[in-house]
């Protein structure tokens, strides 16, 4: 089984814009984010594999939900179940996904189904999406799409905050918040996109179109963000949403990502707030 510094380490690992906020998260509710962060993590590197076929990511996906779907506790998990379903894959899948059942079982024993839930559901809405090649064909489309892969990823977050910390957070809102950041990384992987045959844009879309739709959620759910009390749930939001920003506007000026400089002085900047 995984310890915390070993999820610690592949958070680190895996994504600079989360890892410095769910570090920060106080003792329980830290584990239970790192633990979503993981197992999404997980089948989102299932999705964007560059070799895998289409319909290997669906089984894959599919096994993955279903695993996850007939769990009740962290005691009987299924790991073997889970193994077995790698095995074929066990050396093209990078190591947060084999692990994925590890840091299922991360997360405090009273919340764990609900990361559960939310990692089976997307594991689905991603295997249909591989399934249709990744093709969509009308803005109703790119709703669906960027709120199954990451608007779900905000109900996840209220969910998690009324229960540790009895924070109300307007689900609208946090949906909105996660369509921002997946529309931020459509832009910013454009480029590898379209070099593999995806394309998210609807069709009659272009780049200004998707910087308008990226930045109108973004600024919805930041009007929404100045209202609520400073908490943690508003300080572990301020960094991916100020990196957000700032790679619009690093793609804006013609730049392929931020630089890693940027990104230090981003957090120093709101540590200083």
């Amino acid at each position: 089984m995984a310890t915390y510094q070993e999820a610690m380490h592949t958070l680190k690992l895996t994504s600079r814009t989360f890892y410095l906020p769910i570090v920060r998260l106080p003792k329980g509710i830290r584990e239970a984010v790192a633990s979503g962060y993981l197992c999404l993590r997980a089948i989102d590197e299932v999705e964007d594999h560059p070799t895998l076929e289409e319909n290997q990511k669906a089984k894959i996906l599919h096994s993955i939900s279903q695993v996850f779907q007939a769990q009740t506790s962290a005691d009987t998990f299924a790991h073997q179940v889970l193994e077995t379903a790698f095995v074929e894959y066990h050396d093209v899948l990078p190591e947060v996904t084999l692990r994925v059942g590890e840091w299922a079982c991360l997360a405090p024993t009273f919340i764990a189904p609900r990361v559960w839930e939310a990692t089976a559901t997307m594991a689905d809405r991603m295997a249909h999406w591989a399934t249709n090649g990744f093709q969509v064909s009308s803005i109703a489309d790119l709703d669906r799409y960027t709120y199954g892969v990451a608007g779900a990823v905000g109900l996840l977050l209220c969910d998690l905050w009324a229960w540790f910390e009895k924070i109300q957070i307007h689900r609208t809102h946090a949906i909105q918040f996660g369509r921002g950041l997946q529309a931020v990384n459509i832009l910013r992987n454009r480029s590898e996109d379209m070099e593999r045959g995806v394309n998210f844009f609807p069709p009659d879309w272009d780049e200004k179109r998707m910087f308008a739709y990226a930045r109108q959620n973004l600024d919805d759910f930041s009007a929404y963000a100045k209202t609520l009390p400073k908490t943690s749930f508003k300080s572990f939001v301020a960094i991916p949403k100020a990196l957000a920003y700032a790679t619009l506007n690093a793609l804006e000026r013609g730049e392929k990502k931020l630089t890693r400089k940027a990104v230090l002085s981003i957090v120093k900047e709101l540590d200083k707030r």
